[in-house]
C-alpha cells in the first residue's frame, strides 16, 4: 500500500491506497515548459518587448499621447499570483512607463479591478495584488477602484450580440481613450483559458450579460465537458468582447502572460485579443493540456481544503463544493472511465461563510425540497436572487459575491453528478450537508474505496491520486494519444 496526504480543512488527511495507484501532481509529474527568468529586470524587458510589438494593433505608445485617458483592467485576487514579480505588477509598470513617455499624465489613469460578480477588492487585497509601489502611487489620489456591476451610473448598455446576448459594460472602460487588459492565459474550466476576451466578458459586465453564458443552456452543452476553447461559452466570450470594441470604437490593448504552476510567466503576448488569443493558447496548450494517461481511471482521489480559489469557506460551503467537484470533471473527463467515482476528503463542517456568500444558505435550503431534484432546477430563481436588495447591497458595500454568481456555481455543480457514478465525501463533520447535495459520506478514504469497489468499480479499479489539486494551478489531463 502507498500512503498519501490529501488536502483537508486547513491541514491534511492521510490515506492508504493500493500500490497500483497512479499519481499526478501539476508541474511535477510532467514538468511545465520553462518559465522566463524571474528577476524583475528580465521580466520587465520581456514585457516591454511584448507591448512594443503587439499582435494585430498599434503599439501602446502609438495609441497614447498628452490628454489621453487610460483605464487598466486588472484581474482580482482569484487569479494570477501575488509574488513581487507577478505579471500584474510587472505589466502595469511597463505599460505605465510607455504611457508616461508618450505624454499621458498620471491624473488621467485609473486602475480598475475586474471582479465581475466576485467580491469587490478590499484595500488589503488591492495592496497585495498591486504591491506597495503601485498602490502608494494611485490609491491616495482615489485612482484605484473595483468594478461594480450594480452601479448604473457607471455602466453602459451596449444592446445585444447577434446571438441575442445582452451586453452591459463598465462606463469607465467605455469612456477611456485607451483600455488596457492585463490578463493571464491560465487553464480554466470555463472556456479553456482566462485572459483575452474572457477577461472583459466576465470581469467588467453585468449579471444579465453573465447570465447568457454561465447558465445550464450553455454549461450543459455537449461541448462544455471536457473543457476546450471551442465551446459555445468561449464563443460567447469572444462575441461579447468584440461587441464592446465595436461600440467603444477602440480595441482593448491586451497584455497577457501564459503562466506556469507557480504563476510564473512562461510567455508574454500583447495586442488585439482576436489575434493574440490563439498565439497565447498555442503556448499555454503545452502546459495545460497534458497528454499523460495510459488508461482511463475508475477512481480519482483528491482532497478539498477549506480555503482555495474563491476564498475561505469554499471547501465547506456545499454549493461551492459542488462547483469545485465539477471543475475536476470538466478538466479530467478525458481520462475518466464511464463509471468513474470520486473520493474526496473534505471537512464539510457546515460553515457557509455568509459574509462572503450571503445567499448560498438560502439556495441550499431551497434545494432540499422535492421540487428541486437537480441543481439546475433552481435556475428559474436567478432573477429573484439577482435583484434581491439585501444581497445586492452586500455585494456592493460589504465585499460579498453577487447573488447571481451562485447560479453559475449551481449550473456547473450539476456536472459532477451527471458525469460520475458516485462522489464520496470523506471526513465530513456535517454529513447531512454532503448528503443533501446527493453525495455519499464515509469516515475514511479506505472505507470509501471499499464501498466503491463493491458497488461501482469492481475489485481491481484503476486509481488516480491527485495530491495538491487545489494548491497548484491545475492542468487538463488527457490520454497519451492526445484525446
Amino acid at each position: 500500500m502507498k500512503e498519501f496526504q490529501f488536502e483537508y480543512g486547513h491541514g491534511f488527511m492521510k490515506a492508504q491506497l493500493p500500490d497500483s495507484t497512479d499519481v499526478f501532481i501539476p508541474g511535477e509529474t510532467v514538468p511545465d515548459p520553462p518559465c522566463l527568468p524571474q528577476d524583475w529586470d528580465s521580466l520587465y524587458n520581456a514585457t516591454l518587448q511584448s507591448i512594443r510589438n503587439p499582435i494585430g494593433m498599434p503599439a501602446l505608445k502609438e495609441l497614447a499621447g498628452p490628454g489621453k485617458t487610460v483605464v487598466f483592467v486588472i484581474p482580482d485576487i482569484v487569479k494570477g499570483g501575488n509574488q513581487p514579480t507577478s505579471h500584474r505588477k510587472v505589466a502595469i509598470r511597463a505599460c505605465l512607463d510607455e504611457l508616461y513617455a508618450a505624454g499621458v499624465e498620471k491624473k488621467d489613469i485609473l486602475l480598475l479591478f475586474s471582479n465581475g460578480l466576485h467580491p469587490r477588492a478590499t484595500v488589503p487585497e488591492m495592496r497585495t495584488i498591486l504591491g506597495e509601489e503601485l498602490f502608494g502611487e494611485f490609491y491616495p489620489s482615489g485612482q484605484i477602484t473595483s468594478h461594480d456591476s450594480e452601479d448604473y451610473d457607471h455602466l453602459v448598455d451596449l444592446g445585444f450580440t447577434a446571438a441575442g446576448d445582452h451586453v452591459i459594460m463598465n462606463k469607465y472602460v467605455f469612456d477611456a481613450d485607451i483600455a488596457v487588459l492585463i490578463g493571464h492565459t491560465q487553464g480554466n474550466p470555463y472556456g479553456g483559458y482566462s485572459g483575452g476576451y474572457k477577461h472583459c466578458a466576465t470581469g467588467i459586465t453585468h449579471w444579465r450579460s453573465i447570465s447568457s453564458h454561465h447558465v445550464p443552456q450553455v454549461m450543459h452543452q455537449p461541448d462544455f465537458v471536457p473543457v476546450s476553447t471551442k465551446s459555445v461559452m468561449r464563443g460567447k466570450f469572444d462575441q461579447h468582447g468584440m461587441l464592446m470594441e465595436e461600440k467603444m470604437g477602440k480595441k482593448f490593448f491586451c497584455c497577457d502572460a501564459v503562466l506556469d504552476t507557480k504563476s510564473r510567466q512562461i510567455e508574454i503576448n500583447s495586442g488585439w485579443a482576436k489575434e493574440m488569443q490563439p498565439v497565447s493558447w498555442a503556448t499555454a496548450d503545452k502546459r495545460t493540456y497534458v497528454p499523460w494517461a495510459g488508461k482511463k481511471y475508475d477512481v480519482i482521489v483528491f482532497g478539498m481544503p477549506t480555503n482555495f480559489h474563491y476564498g475561505d469557506g469554499m471547501g465547506t460551503n456545499p454549493i461551492q463544493m459542488m462547483q469545485a467537484l465539477s471543475a475536476q470533471v470538466i478538466r479530467h473527463k478525458r481520462i475518466m472511465s464511464d463509471h468513474c467515482v470520486f473520493i474526496v476528503p473534505s471537512i464539510c463542517d457546515g460553515w457557509f461563510h455568509e459574509e462572503r456568500w450571503p445567499y448560498l444558505r438560502e439556495l441550499y435550503e431551497m434545494f432540499q425540497h422535492d421540487s428541486m431534484n437537480i441543481l439546475p432546477d433552481m435556475n428559474r430563481y436567478g432573477e429573484y436572487f439577482a435583484t434581491k436588495e439585501e444581497y445586492i447591497r452586500k455585494y456592493r458595500f460589504a465585499n460579498a459575491f453577487h447573488p447571481f454568481h451562485g447560479f453559475s456555481m449551481m449550473s456547473c455543480g450539476h456536472l459532477a453528478e451527471e458525469h460520475t457514478s458516485a462522489i464520496y465525501i470523506v471526513g465530513a463533520r456535517e454529513t447531512g450537508i454532503a448528503r443533501g447535495m446527493g453525495l455519499k459520506t464515509r469516515a475514511t478514504v479506505e472505507e470509501a474505496l471499499a464501498d466503491a469497489m463493491k458497488k461501482y468499480v469492481g475489485p481491481d479499479p484503476n486509481i488516480l491520486a491527485l495530491p495538491k489539486t487545489f494548491t497548484t494551478a491545475a492542468v487538463h489531463l488527457c490520454m497519451k494519444d492526445g484525446k
